[in-house]
């Protein structure tokens, strides 16, 4: 099997940047994780997460914070939960999730390319 992505593979991922405005402890996930709802601007608008960022990232610590998720992927039910998009991050040493963000702030809803 080629591994090998296409322009067009990349092309059809929809990444922007969004900020967090709420960001609430999730407890009755599997995995410790944080509800997260992400203002994207324009058309987009606020589009809610669950991501597992409870070892380096306060619910409280987040609001306000630019993030880089994919907007077209289709939603997913986490314990009752909608997750409308997949906010993106790197491992760790240890493994644990660290945030991608943008160098700068730029406006929320702007695609990456």
């Amino acid at each position: 099997m080629d591994s090998t992505a296409t322009i067009e593979d990349f092309d059809r991922l929809d990444i922007r940047v969004g900020t967090v405005v709420d960001a609430q402890p999730f407890p009755e996930a599997r995995k410790p994780s944080i509800r997260l709802w992400v203002d994207f601007g324009g058309t987009i608008g606020v589009k809610r997460s669950s991501a597992q960022l409870t070892v380096h990232y306060a619910p409280d610590r987040l609001i306000g914070r630019q993030v880089i998720a994919v907007v077209n992927f289709p939603p997913r039910r986490i314990a009752g939960f909608e997750s409308e998009v997949l906010v993106l991050g790197m491992p760790d040493e240890a493994g644990a999730v660290v945030l991608l963000k943008p160098d700068m702030r730029v406006p929320d809803g702007g695609r990456m390319f």
